[in-house]
């Protein structure tokens, strides 16, 4: 994830934990480990992983670390990097070792190596007990500047993973009833207008992504009505194209996108979700981006355009490589 506009403040190894759940939308489950990416001393990128198993061998814990490392590597002028595992230290402890051990011999220089256990943070690499003490010192998140400064931001720190994966749960009940009725109803009308050319088919493409977008930033939900007849026009590739062009990288716009993952008839799921995942990479949030890819490609694993960015994100590329592209 990258977040070159979300500016925290961040003094202390306490501050930093609890800036992590901000950077990355939710806090790590314990048996994360997070690598936080700087830039002379400006956080510009956070990557989070789940440790292997607890009884794995070191080679497993290596193998993921250099995952992470090229990662970090991706991006550009990374000067330092923090290292921070969830979980109890005595589990923690070994996979920080070996995580620093991966980075240092891929010529990433790693600053800290923090364990989070709970409201406990223990550093690994300070050896001053006035600051550091070994049992580690307690922090309290709610009461953190930062966590006031991040909230003032807009920034929402969820609970876990799971809890941001439920924010495109579909409709369900007579919403999702509502919702294929008035996809039924309007198919006809999609082959009508595919008989038409593609000339019509794309200008009556980009004035629905248009009208729907407009209404959005005024507040007004789409009727099942418009947003079924959305969907349809999103099957085919030029209308999904126009919108992921016509949509701007802003958290109004990602609203708009998750509305259209959550509500859109089954079958139809990938293209909103593809676009609501671009919308959020370029936006920097990759942990909303990862999630919406996986909805699409769920729905339709040969899906091309979710598989390729499902890829790009795996490998860490920026959201600047969308822009050049």
């Amino acid at each position: 994830m990258s977040f070159p506009d979300k500016k925290l403040t961040v003094r202390s190894s306490s501050d930093l934990a609890t800036a992590v759940p901000y950077l990355l939308g939710f806090r790590p489950d314990d048996g994360s480990a997070v690598v936080i990416a700087m830039r002379e001393h400006r956080i510009v990128f956070a990557a989070r992983g789940d440790l292997p198993a607890a009884d794995a061998a070191a080679q497993e814990f290596l193998d993921h670390a250099a995952h992470l490392a090229a990662v970090i590597n991706r991006q550009h002028h990374i000067t330092d990097t923090v290292i921070i595992g969830y979980g109890p230290v005595d589990r923690i402890d070994p996979a920080l070792r070996l995580y620093d051990q991966a980075f240092t011999a891929s010529g990433i220089t790693v600053r800290h190596l923090l364990c989070v256990t709970g409201t406990r943070i223990t550093s690994h690499t300070c050896g001053d007990p006035t600051c550091c003490p070994p049992e580690g010192t307690l922090f309290d998140p709610t009461t953190s500047l930062v966590a006031v400064q991040a909230t003032a931001a807009g920034q929402v720190a969820l609970p876990n993973r799971a809890a941001l994966a439920a924010r495109i749960t579909p409709v369900t009940g007579t919403a999702r009833d509502a919702m294929h009725l008035a996809t039924v109803e309007a198919a006809p009308r999609l082959i009508t207008l595919l008989a038409a050319g593609n000339t019509a088919l794309e200008r009556a493409g980009t004035d629905t992504i248009r009208y729907a977008l407009r209404r959005h930033d005024d507040g007004k939900r789409l009727s099942d009505t418009d947003m079924a007849w959305l969907t349809l026009l999103l099957t085919q590739t030029p209308v999904r194209d126009a919108a992921v062009d016509l949509t701007e990288p802003e958290e109004h716009h990602i609203t708009f996108w998750v509305d259209a993952t959550r509500r859109a008839d089954e079958p139809l799921v990938p293209a909103p979700a593809t676009v609501l995942a671009l919308t959020a990479w370029r936006n920097g949030n990759g942990a909303l981006a990862l999630i919406a890819v996986e909805r699409a490609l769920q729905i339709n694993p040969n899906y091309e355009l979710a598989d390729l960015l499902l890829q790009t994100l795996q490998a860490g590329l920026p959201p600047s490589t969308f822009d050049q592209a």
